[in-house]
């Protein structure tokens, strides 16, 4: 059995989704090093006739940002059993470009301090992957026929996880809310 930490362990287990094939590809990736922080999160996708489970775990070390994801692969015409994929990133601290969270608050009219959010998004970014969002470019004059070319933005996209109360329950958004705040202060050097 791999050396992860025990509430690592637990984790993995609680989430059921092939938790001795996550722990085994994150302790390769780990190398031995200590788990500061992390964030389970296992997910369920419906696609046509499909269901597809997934899990992408953060974990974070002194050094390091590792981020696995582990995806179901039916059993097809090509492959007559079903498969997963098993994929670990490891990431220095020192390249994090980005820790973006957006907070969802229900009824902020009535929010209080201390208060955590309905849903969280947190989106990391490094740079290895980023979204092209492209849009015709307007002219202000309305009466204008002419090509402006395109214009759009680009967006760090490496990995995006959202974790919602509704779905996960209310302990697991206070723990990605938590897993946040150790990401933000590891990738700022405090």
């Amino acid at each position: 059995m791999p050396a992860l930490s025990t509430d690592l362990r637990r984790d993995l287990d609680r989430a059921g989704y092939y938790p001795d094939l996550v722990a085994d590809v994150l302790d390769v990736a780990l190398a031995d090093e200590p788990v500061v922080a992390h964030l389970v999160h296992p997910e369920t996708t419906f696609d046509a006739a499909e269901v597809r489970r997934h899990v992408t775990v953060l974990v974070l070390t002194g050094t390091r940002l590792i981020v696995a994801h582990v995806d179901d692969h039916p059993a097809d015409s090509e492959h007559p059993s079903a498969s997963a994929a098993a994929t670990t990133e490891s990431v220095a601290l020192s390249e994090l470009r980005s820790v973006a969270l957006t907070h969802l608050i229900g009824s902020p009219e009535q929010h209080r301090s201390g208060d955590g959010p309905a849903e969280l998004t947190l989106a990391i970014g490094w740079g290895a992957v980023s979204r092209v969002d492209l849009e015709p470019a307007q002219c202000a004059d309305p009466n204008c026929e002419a090509d402006h070319g395109m214009t759009g933005s680009i967006t760090p996209d490496d990995v995006v996880v959202r974790v919602s109360a509704v779905a996960e329950g209310a302990e697991r958004v206070r723990e990605a809310v938590a897993f946040a705040r150790r990401l933000s202060a590891a990738g700022t050097g405090r």
